[in-house]
């Protein structure tokens, strides 16, 4: 609602919240209005271990509604790291007028660091220019699924603007018109733009951590294992073990050079406090055979953990 009527829309929840409203989410996917739900995952599945903390519900927020409903997906790695992580989920979902998932976990949602307060008029100007006038070729005309061609987003009218009233809900829209529609040609063509949006989202190329760069392996991680995994590779590389690590904010879509960097080494370790989901993903999009560590007991990975089976892999691979 909030969306609708000219804000950004942002709410959080866990698990069991975002699967409650997944329906919601499909709605606005369709509506392509711009949503931040935050889901703060502890382990389940259902009440679980409402108290602990996981990472396994990457593949609900990639695939977690009816039909083809895809959404921006990103994920915070640290406690401070979420205020930015917060900032871009707001960038993306405004800009490109979709849903975003951002991901935190009880790891992160519970613990703490140093925050250097940012210098507020260095952070990005989120303000959206709204459409105000018809946007049609004979100039009275609005068609709220004309779309830019830069981010394929469609204009976003306020509720009441004179002139710009238009059809919402959750059928299927005709392109530009907005209006109902069952022509197959047109959901076909609607389904493969809202993907081709999500995909077009600028995102940034994912920075590797090699600093001597002769490591052939490499450790791959998105969310809160960013602590225990960056401890164990600076352990492993004071004595003398070169090692390389990546970590992943962008997961839908994935940055633009994961696949030559997936490429570039001999062996891609992802650890996981989930069964593999973030692997799994790895293995179908680039066919890489990555190394999988997972657990799921409700406890974040320690550093020394992390350390004993890196280097079991970096010496008997």
């Amino acid at each position: 609602g909030a969306s609708y009527g000219g804000a950004l829309g942002v709410t959080t929840t866990s698990g069991p919240g975002v699967a409650l409203k997944s329906e919601t989410i499909s709605l606005a996917v369709a509506l392509e209005l711009p949503l931040v739900v935050v889901d703060v995952q502890r382990a389940g599945p259902s009440t679980g271990l409402p108290t602990k903390t996981e990472q396994a519900d990457l593949n609900m927020a990639l695939h977690g509604r009816h039909g083809e409903a895809p959404v921006a997906v990103i994920a915070a790695k640290s406690p401070s790291d979420c205020f930015h992580a917060a900032l871009e989920a707001a960038r993306i979902a405004l800009t490109y007028r979709t849903p975003v998932i951002l991901l935190s976990d009880n790891y992160v949602a519970n613990g703490s660091e140093p925050w250097l307060l940012p210098d507020v008029d260095a952070l990005p100007d989120l303000r959206v220019e709204f459409t105000t006038a018809p946007n049609g070729d004979d100039g009275v005309t609005f068609l709220p699924y004309l779309r830019d061609p830069a981010t394929l987003a469609r204009p976003w009218a306020v509720p009441g603007t004179p002139g710009l009233e238009h059809r919402i809900g959750g059928l299927e829209k005709a392109d530009k018109t907005g209006d109902i529609s069952y022509d197959p040609a047109n959901h076909d063509y609607m389904v493969r733009t809202r993907a081709a949006r999500i995909q077009a989202i600028d995102v940034p190329d994912l920075d590797v951590d090699d600093p001597d760069g002769t490591a052939r392996t490499l450790v791959l991680g998105w969310g809160s294992t960013y602590g225990p995994i960056g401890a164990a590779c600076r352990t492993l590389r004071h004595r003398g073990q070169p090692i390389a690590q990546a970590h992943l904010r962008h997961l839908n879509p994935l940055p633009g050079n994961l696949g030559d960097i997936l490429a570039a080494y001999d062996r891609v370790v992802i650890p996981e406090m989930n069964l593999g989901q973030l692997a799994q993903v790895i293995r179908a999009r680039y066919l890489i055979d990555a190394i999988t560590y997972n657990q799921v007991r409700g406890l974040p990975f320690t550093a020394a953990e992390l350390e004993t089976m890196l280097e079991e892999v970096c010496k008997n691979a």
